[in-house]
C-alpha cells in the first residue's frame, strides 16, 4: 500500500463529510494493505491490541460508511460471513472451495458482457459479478501429500 493511496482516499472521505477518527484510519489502512478480503471480525481481531476500547460494532459501522461512499465492497459468497474488499478497480474473484481463500483477478473481456446484456434486454446495466470456485494451490498441495 502506498501512503499516497491512503492519503487520497482519506481526502476523498473528508470531501464527503466523513470525519477521520484514529479507528477509521486504522480500519482503512488495514483494508488497503490486505489482500485477503477480511471479515469484520478479522479486522477487529487485527486492530484490537492497538484500540482496546474498539468494538466489533465500530468496525461494522465504519465498513458501512466506507461501503456507502463507494470505497469498499461487501462480498457475500454463500457462507455466513461477509468479506470486505477495498475497491480499486473492477475485478473478479477466485475462491477456494476448501479454505475460503479469495484471490483477485481482472479479465477486461467480460466488460463487453454488460454492453451486450444492455443491448439485448434493454436494461440499464450498472454492474456484474463473477465468482470462480476451485481449489487453491496450498490446499491442492496438502491433498497430494
Amino acid at each position: 500500500m502506498s501512503a499516497h493511496e491512503l492519503k487520497d482516499v482519506i481526502e476523498s472521505l473528508k470531501g464527503t463529510g466523513v470525519r477521520i477518527t484514529p479507528q477509521r484510519h486504522a480500519i482503512l489502512e488495514y483494508l488497503i494493505s490486505s489482500m485477503s478480503h477480511p471479515t469484520a471480525d478479522e479486522i477487529y481481531k487485527s486492530l484490537e491490541g492497538k484500540f482496546p476500547n474498539m468494538s466489533v460494532a465500530t468496525v461494522y459501522n465504519n465498513l458501512r460508511v466506507f461501503k456507502e461512499v463507494g470505497i469498499v465492497k461487501e462480498l457475500t459468497f454463500g457462507d455466513a460471513s461477509s468479506r470486505f474488499d477495498y475497491v480499486t478497480t473492477h475485478h473478479y474473484h477466485v475462491i477456494c472451495d476448501r479454505c475460503g481463500r479469495i484471490v483477485d483477478f481482472h479479465y477486461p473481456g467480460l466488460d463487453e458482457v454488460e454492453a451486450l446484456a444492455a443491448h439485448i434486454t434493454g436494461f440499464d446495466v450498472k454492474n456484474h459479478r463473477m465468482e470462480i470456485y476451485g481449489t487453491c494451490s496450498d490446499c491442492k498441495e496438502k491433498t497430494e501429500h
